[in-house]
């Protein structure tokens, strides 16, 4: 029982009295700590001892010699087995017919046949060889004796010496009873040691061929590389793939599973097969267990697809070669080849390679264009090398707003009729005027006469999201941003996507970590190719691609941001989709800054000269003459048509509903007129420079007057 300490404190402050006073003030000591049990501390050191790093080491030592020598023995006996039976040539027979190679199916069959009637002789021989063997010892040992006979009588005629005659016979025995006692010697060790030797040389069997679980190996032995795809790997992965149906049917299937396969076809950097589930098996099941169909397949998840085919209860396996995504794909062709150029209307633009290594081209021709996926995955570069092909097109035309404004679109600079680059709201204002200037170039084309063909026209925003949550309103209270029928920039997008492509005007975005705020559902459906790189969710996935492709197996949210940039799960009638398939994946090109200025360079030199407006202005009086000059560039002449294009961009207000009479009025008596040249009216720049300097002049003159 533990006391009670008593301290003394003297109290020498005043008190009223002026007396000390001595308080008592009794303080309980603390109970000592509860010693640990003995049970206790042995568990600590007994974890300890079987956690350390060393326990774990010896373990799995132990282990892998214990099983490279049980498994040595089953690989010896195996071995044995094949040679004695037809095993092998049956194992052979069965996985040419599960891969559907029916010729080499026959081949081996025919292998079979020949062994068995060859293992027929050799019993049928067996009936007779006793015999044989009988008659052949005693003819081989009369024979000996007689030689040795003979050589003693050689001998003793040499030494006349009649004992020599059985001489040979003698050493022939003495040399028989040495083996005798040589073998009695030896017998006794040799059957203490020969169980010792047979399990070395099964241990020797099995460490040659690692014999053992990937656990119980070395970490230098170890390999990550997977194992090649067969038949039989692919039926155990579908087995132990924790579906009880899957399991049940493939046990009582006759062939063990085979049937279920089609042929493994090589395809790209991997291989393809179809699987045709039995009875009762869902494909959601299947697809829902990715990761493990994948490690049951010695691969990692991101190098197994499962896509849905047209044939009823199927899923279709891309099984990667080991590692091989990780690769990079070559170079673009847009970079190696300074002579190609660009068909907008019948051409396909090379943006890399699908999974199976063929190249993977996309159409353009009136689709608009969404690309989507997290931030730094890849998804300016992989917009910009469609946008770097169709300007090889000296056709196309380019109206640009990059609402990131770090330099990725500069290069388009005396490309683009117009280009914007910034993430300011101010640049959003300037972005959706840009787009609704572009409504109104496509209003100005539907009322042209039926059959008119215009060049294709393409509305490209980079980082849409940031016009789509832009909160300014205009001085009549309309939204810049926002998703309903008031906000600017979502409805000039929408009117582009309703009737842009009759017309060629075709509205390209892309944007970044997709939600019904940034990307509304009717912007994201009205684009005819849909893309996307890595997401994090299935629903991102689905507002990317749409449900029709995420339930046919498209899974951008399985892409491994960082390590998968520019990898694109595609949806799009522009590019060819293996039948029965609703997306595909696609390994794109990288086009670097320094590629991407050469191939702009290249699209320049096939045009006249194209003045980029950097602002899109507004409000201010305007001087349509040398509005006129300035949209005209360094060209000598440029087309009306283009003309009025231009006008249009740099101030929608002004100059958006001109037509050529409204040209050929402020010409007019200027000396500036619209001439033809080649059977086409055409605005020349020297003369509307001089009617500037005319203009000038005339100023000049009336103030001085």
């Amino acid at each position: 029982m533990s006391e009670n300490v008593v301290h003394l404190h003297k109290n020498t402050e005043p008190t009223t009295e002026a007396a000390t006073v001595t308080t008592l003030t009794v303080v309980p000591e603390p109970a000592p700590a509860k010693p640990v049990p003995l049970w206790v501390r042995s568990g600590r050191a007994i974890r300890t001892a079987v956690t350390h790093e060393t326990t774990k080491t010896t373990a799995r030592a132990v282990a892998r010699h214990s099983l490279y020598t049980v498994n040595g023995g089953r690989i010896v006996a195996r071995r044995a087995w094949d040679g004695k039976t037809g095993a092998r040539y049956e194992r052979m027979l069965r996985a040419a017919e599960a891969a559907g190679n029916f010729e080499v199916a026959e081949e081996w069959e025919d292998r079979l046949q020949r062994f068995r009637e060859a293992r027929h002789r050799r019993r049928m021989d067996l009936l007779h060889s006793p015999v044989d063997a009988a008659k052949g010892v005693g003819v081989g040992a009369g024979m000996s004796v007689g030689v040795l006979v003979a050589l003693g009588i050689v001998m003793a005629i040499n030494n006349h010496d009649i004992g020599d005659v059985i001489t040979p016979l003698t050493a022939v025995i003495d040399f028989i009873g040495l083996l005798i006692r040589i073998v009695q010697i030896v017998w006794g060790p040799a059957l203490t040691i020969g169980p010792f030797l047979a399990l070395l040389a099964l241990w020797t069997v099995g460490s040659k061929q690692q014999a053992a679980p990937a656990w119980a190996l070395p970490d230098n032995i170890r390999s990550d590389e997977g194992e090649p795809i067969t038949p039989s790997i692919v039926v155990k992965a579908l087995r132990d793939l924790g579906v009880p149906a899957l399991r049940n049917a493939i046990k009582e299937m006759g062939d063990a599973g085979a049937g279920m396969l089609g042929p493994i076809r090589i395809a790209g950097c991997g291989v393809e097969v179809d699987v045709m589930l039995p009875s009762g098996v869902s494909t959601i099941e299947v697809q829902n267990r990715r990761r493990k169909l994948a490690e049951n397949l010695t691969r990692h998840e991101h190098e197994v697809f499962i896509t849905i085919p047209q044939a009823a209860r199927t899923v279709r396996l891309w099984i990667a070669d080991s590692g091989a995504l990780d690769e990079p794909i070559g170079p673009s062709p847009l970079v190696t080849d300074e002579t190609m150029t660009a068909d907008y209307a019948k051409g396909r633009a090379p943006w890399g390679q699908d999974l199976r290594g063929d190249v993977a081209a996309l159409s353009l021709y009136q689709r608009h264009l969404l690309i989507t996926g997290l931030s730094n995955q890849g998804k300016t570069v992989a917009l910009r090398s469609l946008a770097l092909w169709l300007a090889l097109d000296k056709s196309v035309q380019f109206l640009m707003g990059d609402l990131k404004g770090v330099g990725d679109w500069a290069m388009f600079d005396g490309l683009a009729t117009a280009l914007i680059q910034g993430p300011t709201d101010e640049h959003v204002i300037q972005v959706t005027e840009m787009v609704e200037g572009a409504v109104d170039e496509m209003n100005r084309r539907l009322m042209a006469p039926p059959g008119t063909v215009f060049p294709a026209l393409i509305v490209l925003v980079d980082e849409a999201q940031v016009a789509f949550m832009c909160p300014l309103k205009d001085e009549d209270g309309r939204f810049y941003g926002g998703s309903k029928a008031t906000s600017r920039y979502f409805m000039a997008v929408r009117k582009i996507h309703n009737q842009g492509r009759a017309v060629n005007v075709l509205m390209w975005q892309g944007t970044q970590d997709p939600t019904d705020q940034n990307l509304p559902k009717l912007v994201r459906e009205g684009a005819h190719t849909r893309a996307s790189l890595a997401l994090g969710t299935e629903s991102q996935a689905r507002m990317a691609l749409g449900d029709k492709a995420v339930d046919g197996g498209a899974a951008p949210n399985l892409l491994r941001p960082g390590l998968d940039q520019g990898t694109l799960v595609v949806a799009s009638s522009g590019i060819d989709i293996p039948k029965g398939q609703s997306s595909i994946t696609v390994r794109t090109h990288y086009v670097d800054d320094d590629g991407a200025e050469a191939i702009t360079d290249r699209a320049k030199a096939m045009r006249d000269g194209v003045t980029t407006l950097h602002v899109i202005e507004r409000g201010e009086e305007r001087d349509p003459l040398r509005d006129i000059f300035s949209v005209l560039g360094d060209a000598s002449r440029v087309l009306t048509q283009d003309v009025l294009k231009r006008l249009a961009s740099l101030n929608q207000d002004a100059y958006g509903k001109w037509s050529f009479i409204d040209l050929k009025r402020v010409l007019d008596g200027t000396g500036a007129e619209p001439y033809k040249s080649d059977g086409r009216m055409v605005v020349g720049r020297e003369r509307v420079a001089r009617a500037l300097t005319n203009q000038g002049d005339e100023g000049s003159a009336s103030a001085s007057e």
